[in-house]
């Protein structure tokens, strides 16, 4: 009833449906792995986000690599922001709305140099390409609370005098006279005085895992209803062949049935009796 599944075409047939099966399988196995790095994301941030700083000296190998597993950790740190290494970093969208971020060089009491990000700007009106206004950082010795982020890669594009396409610490590091850790920079939470105005501060990140899991589960059904519409299909063409053949059968004795009433039925030899011989007879010698 199935040979016809040895046909080419239905063997054709069989080699597209293994390989959308295939690829359904690498798209939800990538969605998964995808919900994985989100997941160990906001576990980094459930971890670290809010715990209590701690001191400089306990992280500062972190500035100069990063444990992934130490992004957002909170870090105390004390001594005076570089007002004239202060940088505006280009790009840099906030809930929808373009604009940039303040970067400043922070020299440690302990010798150290460190770049905080202390917050966000909107893009400017005055002058095309800048923000309107930069607030200035407090003078003087300022105890800062900021959370650890990597550097950032280098970007194939430029920036005016002033201003720097990404927060990508080793570039930023040769644009100044004095050596910065370049492994991190810490992002502004609080620092003490404090001052206005400031830069629009960070929301905390989102602690949503998305719709990873929802399409990875998707595409697997999708590679399994492959072979279920697969089977479908040839157990409707098993069945037409059947059927099919049940007609022709019921053609084949209608045709013999049709043909068999249409024969003559064969002539029977009918033998005279001898009082009808005689008669004959009589009658040919005309009595």
């Amino acid at each position: 009833m199935y040979r016809f599944l040895f046909s080419s075409k239905w063997l054709g047939y069989f080699v597209l449906a293994v390989i959308f099966a295939t690829a359904c399988v690498f798209l939800g196995r990538w969605q998964m792995d995808r919900r994985a790095e989100t997941l160990d994301a906001i576990n980094r941030v459930v971890s670290n986000y809010s715990a209590t700083p701690v001191p400089f000296s306990q992280v500062k190998d972190e500035f100069r690599q990063l444990n992934p597993e130490r992004e957002w950790t909170q870090v105390e740190l004390r001594g005076t922001y570089d007002v004239e290494g202060q940088r505006v970093v280009r790009n840099r969208p906030l809930n929808g709305q373009p604009g940039y971020d303040v970067v400043v060089p922070f020299r440690l009491t302990t010798g150290e140099a460190v770049v905080i990000d202390r917050g966000w700007l909107p893009i400017g009106n005055n002058t095309p390409g800048r923000p309107d206004v930069v607030p200035a950082p407090p003078a003087g010795e300022v105890t800062v609370v900021a959370r650890l982020k990597p550097s950032e890669p280098k970007l194939d594009r430029g920036a005016v005098e002033g201003q720097l396409a990404s927060i990508d610490l080793p570039a930023f590091a040769s644009e100044l006279s004095y050596p910065i850790e370049t492994g991190a920079y810490g992002q502004l939470a609080s620092e003490t005085p404090a001052v206005q105005p400031m830069p629009t501060p960070f929301p905390k990140p989102s602690t949503d895992e998305g719709t990873h899991l929802s399409y990875s589960l998707q595409w697997f059904a999708f590679g399994v209803l492959m072979f279920i519409g697969f089977g479908y299909a040839a157990r409707q063409q098993a069945r037409n062949a059947a059927i099919d053949a049940e007609d022709d059968d019921e053609e084949l004795m209608s045709a013999a049935g049709a043909r068999k009433r249409q024969a003559p039925a064969p002539r029977k030899n009918k033998r005279r009796t001898a009082e009808e011989e005689e008669d004959a007879i009589l009658d040919a010698q005309g009595y």
